[in-house]
């Protein structure tokens, strides 16, 4: 059983998109922010929807579209934003692109098995490698190239 219900979890994800976009909005230029949530919103749908239909991995939160839950591009763009605005704390341009790639995923690593565990996906893959907990290396690898596209846009927008 869930710690917190699949709606809840799935609110507050799609919430913290919704603060990241707005402080975007209030501190970046238009195109910046266009290019950033558009933009990683586009690659973090057709990352997840190709995974979802290689069959590797299955989300139980809806409403979805292609297999892939709409609050997951909200959450997906609103943690990058966190992450990337940290990384600009400390360095600019590529260098922190490549910050805010790893960043991002030691988020997931530190928070993805929470959401097998909890029943809001399962990764269904038998790929060959290692695995931390139930999760597999591949989407750790895809968390580091889409997160580091993700915040080359907003470096290329700024």
């Amino acid at each position: 059983m869930p710690t917190v219900s699949h709606r809840a979890f799935a609110a507050s994800a799609a919430g913290l998109g919704v603060l990241a976009l707005a402080h975007a909005a209030l501190t970046w230029p238009p195109a910046a922010v266009l290019a950033f949530f558009a933009g990683g919103a586009a690659v973090a749908f057709v990352a997840e929807a190709v995974v979802v239909n290689l069959g590797w991995l299955e989300h139980h939160v809806g409403p979805k579209a292609l297999g892939v839950p709409l609050y997951v591009l909200l959450a997906w763009v609103g943690t990058l934003y966190v992450a990337f605005r940290v990384a600009l704390l400390v360095t600019t341009d590529w260098p922190a692109v490549a910050l805010t790639a790893v960043l991002a995923t030691g988020y997931d690593v530190l928070s993805d098995n929470r959401g097998v565990a909890d029943g809001r996906w399962t990764y269904t893959d038998d790929l060959p490698g290692p695995r931390h907990g139930a999760v597999p290396w591949w989407n750790y690898a895809g968390w580091l190239l889409i997160s580091a596209t993700t915040a080359a846009f907003g470096t290329l927008a700024l």
